[in-house]
């Protein structure tokens, strides 16, 4: 939500999947994206995954996990237009069982 006094700068758009109830996972989403030409990418791997903090103390990361795990970071940004949004849109909706 943005204040009366400044605009939203849309830096970063993300959307968790839960394929069983759409129908499709985060990755054919992703792919479907890409086939159109519309760059997307997964969520941040958390720190306690990437291999150089492998076998260090963890303490939760179920959350951070399972967001890596269904996440993924959409087109954004103060530029887009509303045809840029209505084409990104139709092609994850495409996607929906």
């Amino acid at each position: 939500m943005k204040g009366p006094w400044g605009r939203g700068t849309r830096w970063l758009t993300c959307i968790t999947v839960d394929p069983a109830q759409f129908g499709a996972t985060n990755e054919d989403i992703r792919l479907a994206l890409e086939a159109h030409n519309i760059e997307s990418r997964p969520l941040w791997k958390p720190m306690h995954l990437q291999p150089v903090f492998a076998g260090c103390e963890v303490v939760g990361g179920d959350v951070a996990a399972a967001l890596f795990q269904h996440g993924l970071c959409l087109p954004s940004g103060a530029a887009m237009s509303d045809t840029d949004l209505e084409r990104i849109v139709t092609v994850i909706q495409s996607l929906h069982r």
